[in-house]
């Protein structure tokens, strides 16, 4: 009975055998509680570095959605800018043409050999527009020129 006695309690200063076994498993449990601590730590960490980085990439995310709306106002406004160039253009072609057109019956008319020039090929046709035509406002200004 004094066997089990000692097997129930290993730290009896009688044995050392057990006093052995009791500084181990000591040493060990410190060890695993440190162990389990820096890994208490070393999860904070990341999650702190993740907390970080997602604050970062939202605030990247803001600019870059500021960034493009400008980009795309920009966009919109040159588009705006090409269509009235372009109806323009297309509206002094038709100007020219019609001004060709009345130095023709002249130059029939009179004799005389006016050097009449051609219509440019690059101004682009109606039809052949990859964008379409917004209409152009005529104010006074532009009819008086």
């Amino acid at each position: 009975m004094e066997l089990i006695q000692r097997k129930a309690s290993p730290g009896s200063e009688g044995d050392p055998q057990f006093a052995g076994i009791d500084d181990r498993k000591r040493k060990r449990m410190l060890s695993n509680r440190e162990s389990a601590r820096r890994s208490r730590m070393k999860k904070q960490k990341q999650l702190e570095d993740l907390t970080n980085e997602v604050n970062r990439l939202q605030i990247s995310n803001i600019q870059l959605a500021q960034s493009i709306k400008s980009k795309e106002q920009a966009f919109i406004g040159m588009e705006s800018t090409t269509n009235i160039l372009r109806a323009q253009a297309m509206e002094l072609a038709d100007r020219l043409q019609f001004l060709n057109s009345i130095l023709e019956i002249a130059q029939d008319v009179s004799g005389l050999s006016v050097d009449i020039p051609e219509i440019p090929d690059s101004l682009p046709e109606p039809w052949q527009l990859p964008y379409p035509i917004q209409p152009i406002i005529a104010s006074a200004d532009m009819i008086l020129h």
